[in-house]
């Protein structure tokens, strides 16, 4: 249930928490924000600049404060950590983010929000996190491939010359090189994509591997990604603390969904107040069930490597 004056926290106030910021307060997600990043000043100038553009956005406050401080929060935003290089992909951050947030896990264990991780590689920071936190599987989830499946939506309208709200589609498993496209359940209106008139076989993989590219193209040109991602966190988290119970492609500890266990991973999942309660098991043909076996098998490799 949404609470009197609903509160989230951001960690890590770079280019991607500064997103997700001004996303939140433009959203009206949020009635108070508190931002805090190892830098300190950076956090100050980042909630006096929101601040100052109160006249634009649903009446919130927005100020920076301490990790302590936010325990009272309904939601913390994670987006700490290092960023994508050129070239890089998100496995390699691994790393670099993991002892970050596993500092992070410890002084959240008695936390009673939604903690929603942006961070890469967020399907294993997802894992490690709800391992080391103790939270309920439930209560720490990753924008997973909710960022993928608007960008495959986004393609598919400009393919189509239509809306992409309008469009039905979604890309499940890793948030990464091993994500699966569903085609087989696309539509459009009830519509299936692969009886849409002109649609081609082909279309598919040029399209998939457009949305694999999409962060590396973006990275390669201006260095990071932030602002689609930021629009991502906010609409997750509007719903999320209205109680809207939508369903989102977010990702969370597996617990038996299509066979799924030991891995976190994106899957439709019914979102609330209480985070991702109920994961759904899409249907899907011999050839994406396939391709979802093997992305399991890539992050619990990387889940095997981060010890």
């Amino acid at each position: 249930m949404l609470s009197q004056r609903s509160s989230v926290g951001i960690i890590g106030v770079g280019w991607v928490g500064a997103s997700v910021a001004i996303s939140v307060l433009q959203s009206g997600a949020a009635q108070e924000l508190v931002l805090f990043d190892v830098r300190p000043g950076l956090a100050e100038g980042e909630a006096m600049d929101l601040a100052q553009g109160a006249s634009f956005y649903p009446s919130a406050t927005v100020r920076a404060g301490s990790i302590d401080e936010m325990l009272g929060t309904d939601a913390i935003v994670i987006t700490a950590g290092k960023g994508g290089a050129p070239g890089q992909s998100r496995l390699d951050l691994l790393k670099e983010n993991l002892g970050i947030l596993r500092g992070m896990a410890q002084q959240l264990r008695t936390y009673q929000g939604v903690v929603v991780i942006v961070s890469n590689p967020v399907d294993v920071l997802v894992y490690d996190f709800t391992q080391a936190s103790g939270l309920p599987p439930e209560r720490v989830i990753g924008t997973g491939t909710m960022l993928d499946t608007t960008r495959l939506r986004q393609m598919l309208g400009q393919r189509l010359a239509l809306d992409p709200r309008s469009i039905h589609a979604q890309v499940v498993g890793e948030h990464g090189d091993s994500e699966v496209v569903l085609w087989s359940g696309a539509d459009i209106g009830g519509v299936p994509l692969r009886s849409w008139p002109g649609w081609q076989p082909d279309d598919e993989a040029r399209m998939a591997h457009a949305v694999r590219r999409a962060a590396y193209e973006i990275i390669q040109r201006k260095g990071s990604t932030n602002h689609a991602i930021g629009l991502v966190t906010a609409s997750l988290l509007h719903s999320m603390l209205r109680g809207e119970r939508r369903v989102l492609t977010v990702s969370r500890v597996q617990t038996g969904a299509l066979g799924l266990h030991g891995v976190a991973l994106s899957l439709p999942s019914i979102v609330s107040a209480q985070g991702a309660v109920e994961v759904l098991a899409p249907a899907l043909d011999a050839a994406e069930q396939a391709a979802l076996d093997a992305s399991a098998a890539v992050l619990r490799q990387a889940i095997a490597a981060a010890g």
